[in-house]
């Protein structure tokens, strides 16, 4: 006989960026600005990403669309990406993802798709430390995450292999 069951998750929500600690201002704000050097043309929809790696070093990434859609990539694993091949030593603390579209102002926050999600679980479980992730639209409130996986419960990873 089946039983039902629910998953649940804390998040936190910040009503703006001032009521976030400073360190994750300046992470926010550079997820806002990477966003502006998104390569959007066929969505129109801008993405920026930033990390704070466990030596203050704060790297970005910014969604890169391309016509053979399958040939772009997101900010989050731009970002991620960079991370694991230029401070392949470094932990991950936390992620910022911030998103604007040219079609309409987002106030709501934009939480990730599902690829950069299971991405980010993978960074998150090879250094055996929760990432906190916000996320957040274009203006608006900021949602915070202590763990990737809040984002994805149930997530594949490496001990299934």
């Amino acid at each position: 006989m089946s039983k039902k069951q629910q998953v649940e998750i804390q998040f936190e929500v910040f009503e703006n960026l001032v009521e976030l600690p400073a360190q994750i201002q300046e992470l926010m704000n550079s997820a806002k600005e990477a966003r502006e050097h998104a390569y959007a043309p066929y969505s129109q929809f801008q993405v920026g990403a930033a990390i704070l790696l466990d030596s203050g070093e704060i790297t970005i990434g910014s969604n890169q669309e391309n016509a053979a859609y399958p040939s772009g990539l997101c900010a989050e694993r731009v970002a991620i990406f960079h991370c694991g091949a230029v401070f392949p030593n470094n932990k991950i603390q936390a992620m910022a993802i911030t998103a604007r579209s040219h079609n309409h102002e987002l106030k709501e926050p934009i939480g990730s798709c599902g690829a950069c999600r299971q991405s980010m679980a993978e960074y998150e479980q090879k250094q055996s430390k929760p990432i906190a992730v916000y996320f957040m639209g274009e203006t608006g409130k900021i949602v915070k995450v202590s763990s990737v996986a809040d984002l994805l419960p149930f997530g594949f990873d490496s001990k299934y292999l």
